[in-house]
């Protein structure tokens, strides 16, 4: 019986963000004087089997075939002042954490002599790939998340290889808009209880905000042909076109087609979806309706003014929280009793489980990493973690730039960070497991720590 309901309650996805800060910015009508710089990308397969755990569920799920590639891709643009360069990593990964990615970023260093605090590495967020951490029931396929550090390392290098072949290119962008893939997600119920799974027939409101900004960044080189492009939206990756595949999801495909389509190897970071998902969509619409968003996009992009570039990366403090032991059972209980009755006795056990690890650790200090870059006059924020939306925002409200990318789950994994209204409501997202561990108020300190950063890099010259 055990293991049916988990291989049921496997399938069910974690239910957990890119904001774009946009104040005035001037339209296609200003005269620009668009500066060139060099940039190179790369791109690196990850092998996965059938036999790998799938990182996305409660229990631990497989998956039969693959749609797409998992892989690693990244760019190094290099540009004033002092051929400064700059490495952006997108890897097709649930989440990873900073053992991983700091030896990453070590080596990258020491192959390309591109600075560790000039590499950010952000997880798309696929539920659909190998496990990269041990959460919920199951731990991290060991040697696939030691194959996606090496990947990291390997593309950053091909990538920097081919800044001599770049030629100059011109960095264009534009903030777009997809507002139909994606939500708030943590629905208030009839009940009092926020959604997560099962039935939501009973939903009052959503108790968040929803951001459809979608920022597109190109390169282009002098003959207008595109070179290296990002994109930028804030929903959980979840949803596959055939069911039971690994996939890099909905966005990823997006990215792999429109890159057969410009011939250009295209980037998609994923921003604070913490607290937002799709809910009604098909993958495949969902797929079709990024790429068609993401190329209008495009089609608009401007030259930027300013292209100077910068990267300031700080280690913070972060507390695990202390927690009441039969007030979390309960919240989860109650909840999954009456949604999904059939899966709740695994469910409860998971986090049973969970916390049993973590008790021990109630109060200590784990250290982490936030990380601002600068592309001219588009600011890029990393964060570690499943962010909430509100948070995303408030990042955005405090920026000094024009335009602010947040991009989740960058250069290491602290579970689930939620604003400090949610611990009030509650929900799977705040329930004390390995999955949401960190302390109230870490998502405001960040926002913070971000600001402080995006400030100090406006400053430079």
């Amino acid at each position: 019986m055990r293991q049916r309901l988990g291989h049921v309650v496997g399938m069910m996805v974690l239910i957990a963000g890119s904001v774009i800060a946009e104040h005035a910015w001037p339209g296609p009508n200003r005269t620009c004087l668009a500066q060139s710089m060099r940039v190179g990308t790369g791109a690196v397969e990850f092998q996965a089997d059938d036999g790998m755990v799938i990182g996305g569920g409660i229990g631990p799920g497989k998956a039969s075939g693959q749609e797409g590639k998992l892989r690693a891709v990244a760019f190094v643009v290099q540009g004033p002042p002092n051929a400064t360069r700059l490495a952006v990593v997108a890897c097709d990964v649930l989440m990873i954490e900073r053992d991983i990615l700091d030896d990453a970023a070590a080596r990258i260093a020491q192959r390309t002599g591109i600075p560790a605090d000039h590499v950010l590495i952000n997880a798309t967020h696929t539920h659909h790939a190998p496990s990269t951490v041990t959460v919920h029931g199951y731990r991290r396929e060991e040697a696939f998340a030691r194959q996606v550090g090496d990947a990291v390392v390997e593309a950053v290098a091909i990538a920097n290889g081919r800044l001599a072949e770049s030629g100059d290119v011109t960095a264009h962008f534009k903030l777009g808009q997809e507002t139909t893939v994606g939500q708030n997600s943590r629905l208030m119920l009839g009940d009092g209880k926020i959604f997560w799974t099962g039935p939501r027939d009973d939903a009052v409101r959503p108790t968040g905000p929803f951001d459809s900004a979608l920022p597109v960044l190109a390169f282009r080189r002098a003959s207008g042909e595109l070179a290296a492009m990002l994109f930028n939206h804030s929903t959980h990756t979840i949803g596959t076109r055939e069911p039971g595949r690994r996939s890099p999801s909905f966005y990823g495909l997006a990215a792999q087609d429109l890159e057969q389509e410009l011939g250009a190897h295209v980037l998609f970071l994923e921003g604070a979806s913490g607290s937002t998902h799709n809910l009604s969509l098909p993958a495949a619409e969902m797929t079709e309706r990024m790429k068609k968003a993401v190329a209008a996009t495009l089609a608009d992009t401007v030259p930027l003014n300013d292209v100077r570039l910068g990267s300031l990366k700080r280690e913070i403090e972060v507390r695990v929280r202390d927690f009441d032991e039969q007030r979390e059972d309960d919240a989860v209980r109650t909840y999954c009793e009456k949604r999904i009755p059939d899966g709740a006795p695994y469910v409860v056990d998971v986090f049973r489980e969970m916390r049993r690890q973590l008790k021990p650790q109630q109060g200590t200090v784990r250290r982490t990493w936030v990380h601002a870059m600068r592309i001219g006059d588009i600011a890029v924020v990393g964060v570690p973690a499943e962010y909430f939306t509100k948070l995303g925002l408030a990042i955005k409200a405090k920026s000094p730039f024009p335009y602010t990318i947040v991009a989740e789950l960058a250069n290491d994994w602290i579970g689930y960070v939620p604003d400090d209204e949610a611990y009030d409501l509650g929900g799977y997202q705040v329930w004390t497991g390995l999955h949401s561990y960190v302390a109230r108020g870490t998502g405001e300190r960040i926002v913070e720590e971000a600001a402080s950063l995006l400030r100090e890099l406006r400053d430079r010259p």
